[in-house]
């Protein structure tokens, strides 16, 4: 049986989360440590007790996400379970990438906060923004968002194909509101603008792609020890420059979700962990296909709750 991680991206944040397991294992602890440093602030004690306004700030829930998800997966490894297949949505997808061995955790936990900088940084806020389709072919989605671009001369794209069920569009806020009202009226069961600072990947976030290509490209990236499904092909990836290239291009390109997970089920994994604090991913998972099964760890009762299964998948 091959196990699949995968990691979640911005939006699984709340206050409190990582403290249980960071209390209880080491290696935990120690990852939280090391990203205090690496950061020089207390980023740990954000992710523990908030308060959330701060961390909702893009700029700190990047590296908070990944270090609660970094620490997790070090507590499966620690407990035998090694994942044969990652994946990561959009910034999990550096969660993966560090629990795969494809880049030291302290390279990436400073890399996230740039990164969390310049994608806010890169459009004023107000001028851009995103929503989600639900219950609409992806097909109408995108014929929608070329009518809405083309009706308001601004842009307006796919940004996060999640599941058949959910898409979630980005762009020039008029535009994206001008797309939600024909996704409506086009027979969408919901179209709804999400509380977002920035429209996340969709072309405006060029600017913040620029930025970050220099800072990934000073960074030391190793093959993996499993593959990686990318975000921005759907396809798997060991090299290390492959996994840079990647995690440049998904910037400002879609997270092709749907795609990755029935790729990785087509590898032959046959459990999902979603690694990582929140159910998001687990959600979708079943948005794609019911009958793959999937957990999750990101506290010790959820932890206690999949070790059996993943432990009896890993002497298989």
């Amino acid at each position: 049986m091959k196990i699949a991680f995968m990691f979640p991206g911005q939006g699984s944040q709340y206050p409190g989360m990582g403290r249980e397991l960071a209390a209880k294992y080491p290696v935990a602890r120690e990852t939280f440590e090391a990203a205090d440093n690496a950061l020089g602030f207390a980023l740990s004690k954000l992710c523990f007790e908030g308060p959330e306004a701060d961390l909702k700030l893009t700029e700190n829930t990047q590296p908070a996400i990944l270090t609660c998800s970094v620490a997790f997966a070090r507590v499966l490894e620690a407990e035998g379970v090694t994942p044969d297949l990652v994946a990561g949505h959009s910034l999990g997808e550096y969660s993966a990438v560090v629990a795969a061995g494809g880049m030291h955790f302290e390279d990436a936990v400073a890399a996230v906060r740039k990164r969390g900088r310049y994608m806010q940084e890169a459009v004023p806020v107000g001028a851009g923004t995103m929503a989600a389709i639900l219950g609409m072919e992806l097909a109408t989605v995108e014929e929608a968002c070329r009518d809405a671009a083309a009706a308001t001369g601004l842009v307006v794209s796919p940004a996060n194909i999640n599941s058949p069920d959910q898409v979630v569009i980005a762009g020039a806020t008029a535009a994206v509101e001008n797309a939600v009202e024909l996704a409506k009226g086009r027979g969408a069961k919901r179209a709804v603008i999400l509380p977002v600072s920035a429209p996340f990947h969709c072309s405006m976030l060029r600017p913040a792609q620029d930025r970050l290509a220099p800072d990934l490209e000073a960074i030391q990236f190793s093959d993996l020890r499993a593959p990686l499904v990318n975000n921005l092909t759907a396809s798997e990836v060991m090299s290390g420059d492959k996994v840079r290239a990647g995690l440049i291009g998904q910037v400002s390109a879609p997270v092709m979700w749907d795609r990755s997970m029935r790729r990785m089920s087509d590898l032959g994994a046959t459990i999902f962990v979603e690694v990582g604090p929140g159910r998001v991913l687990s959600g979708l998972l079943r948005q794609i296909n019911k009958s793959l099964i999937s957990t999750n760890v990101e506290d010790e009762k959820s932890l206690l709750a999949a070790l059996p299964r993943l432990k009896a998948a890993v002497t298989q």
